[in-house]
Parts: structure tokens; C-alpha cells; sequence
């Protein structure tokens, strides 16, 4: 009775082995290449405020989505994110607009006690993605805001870039979008360097209080000489 079993045991065992060895297939993980930024020298460069940087609800995860010809996503099945894409995204901006603009005053949002800006950098990422036969696409939008609180620019900007086709390629060309976002975003930034300083406005002075009037004093009535009939000699 045992002798017929056997064969089916090990056709069993082999086949739980194999379901665990994909199972347990190793899966890679990606950050973004946030290329060579140069290192800024100026301590009292350009102050600016990077953010709040939205990113689009769709990649608030670690799977690492691709993008299929009929415009679907679907998750990679060999690659996800070394942690959070949106924390990858705002420290990739960072570096690259303080190198750009030689500035060691450029700071995430919110700011720091005490900080300044010159501008204040409102940005949008709403897309990011690629897929195997689909290149890398970056659309984004940027509002600038001076130290006055006016809105400088507003740009919609719309970036594509090519690869291989394998996980890495694609992860390297997201990584070339946001770099070249940050560019255009510093060459909109540099002419708000030279704002004229926020004139003081002029402290108003305190009304003169006017001294309360002395009571006036009762005025005596003159005397009025009388005149009698009566006729005065004097010798």
C-alpha cells in the first residue's frame, strides 16, 4: 500500500518546493537618480521654500507602477520602491535647485523658525511614470510666490524621456525628468533674486491730546460811575 504512494510524495514535495522558490524570488529596489548637483558654496544666497510638493495620490506606495500600451498600470512584479517615492522626490528637488542656484538657503517645506523667503515654490506632480514599451512621462506645475505674497509665475510642463525598456533604464529616466524639471524650475527662480526690499510702512504718531481749557475765572463787574445832580466845589 505504501509503494504506490511514494511517487506521488515526491511529486508533491517537489512541487511545494518550487512554490517556494517563487515565492521567495528576490525583488530589487529603487531610488531615483538625482544625478551630480553641484554643492552650493553661498551661505547668504537665495532664500527659497520648496513646497509643499504634491504628488499624485496614484504613487503613494512602494509598488513601483507600469504603465501598459492601453494606458493601464500594473504593478512591477520585479522591482519596488527603497521606501517613500513623494520623500525621494523632495530631497532629488532640493539638491538640485540649491546646486543650480548656488544657494545653501533653499529648505523644504514647512520653514524653519526665523526663515525668510525670497520666494516660496508651490509644486504639483501629477504624473510619473513608464512602462516597458512606454517612455517616462513627467507632468508637473509650479507657482511661485514672492516675499510680497504675489504669484510671480504659474507653468504647466509636460516632460518625456526615453529607455531600454528594463526596470533599471526606467527608473534612471524618471530620475532624468525630475532633473531637468528642477532646471526650468531654477531659471524661473533666478531673476526673483533681486527683489527691492519691503518698504517699512510709516508708523502714524499719536494724536496730540489738546490741554483741557482753565475754567475762566468770573469776571468782576466794572463799576459804573453814578451820576448825581449834585455839583462838587473845591476852594
Amino acid at each position: 500500500m505504501t509503494a504506490p504512494r511514494l511517487p506521488f510524495i515526491l511529486m508533491l514535495a517537489g512541487l511545494l518546493g518550487l512554490a517556494g522558490c517563487s515565492t521567495h524570488q528576490p525583488v530589487s529596489l529603487y531610488q531615483l537618480d538625482s544625478g551630480s548637483p553641484a554643492q552650493p558654496a553661498q551661505t547668504a544666497g537665495m532664500a527659497v521654500l520648496l513646497g509643499p510638493v504634491v504628488v499624485a495620490d496614484y504613487l503613494q506606495r512602494e509598488t513601483l507602477l507600469q504603465r501598459q500600451n492601453d494606458g493601464s498600470l500594473q504593478g512591477s512584479v520585479d522591482g519596488r520602491w527603497a521606501g517613500s517615492l513623494s520623500s525621494d522626490i523632495n530631497q532629488l528637488m532640493l539638491r538640485q535647485v540649491a546646486g543650480q542656484l548656488d544657494s545653501q538657503r533653499v529648505v523644504l517645506a514647512p520653514a524653519p523658525t526665523g526663515f525668510t523667503p525670497d520666494v516660496q515654490v508651490l509644486l504639483t506632480i501629477t504624473r510619473l511614470d513608464s512602462g516597458k514599451s512606454q517612455p517616462a512621462i513627467l507632468d508637473a506645475q509650479w507657482r511661485l510666490i514672492d516675499r510680497r505674497g504675489q504669484v510671480r509665475d504659474n507653468r504647466i510642463v509636460h516632460l518625456q524621456e526615453e529607455h531600454t525598456g528594463t526596470t533599471a533604464s526606467q527608473v534612471q529616466a524618471q530620475g532624468v525628468l525630475l532633473q531637468h524639471l528642477a532646471q526650468q524650475l531654477s531659471v524661473a527662480l533666478k531673476p526673483l533674486a533681486n527683489q527691492p526690499p519691503i518698504a517699512e510702512a510709516p508708523r502714524k504718531q499719536a494724536p496730540v491730546q489738546a490741554k483741557p481749557a482753565e475754567p475762566q475765572k468770573p469776571k468782576m463787574p466794572m463799576a459804573t460811575p453814578i451820576r448825581t445832580d449834585m455839583e462838587v466845589f473845591r476852594f
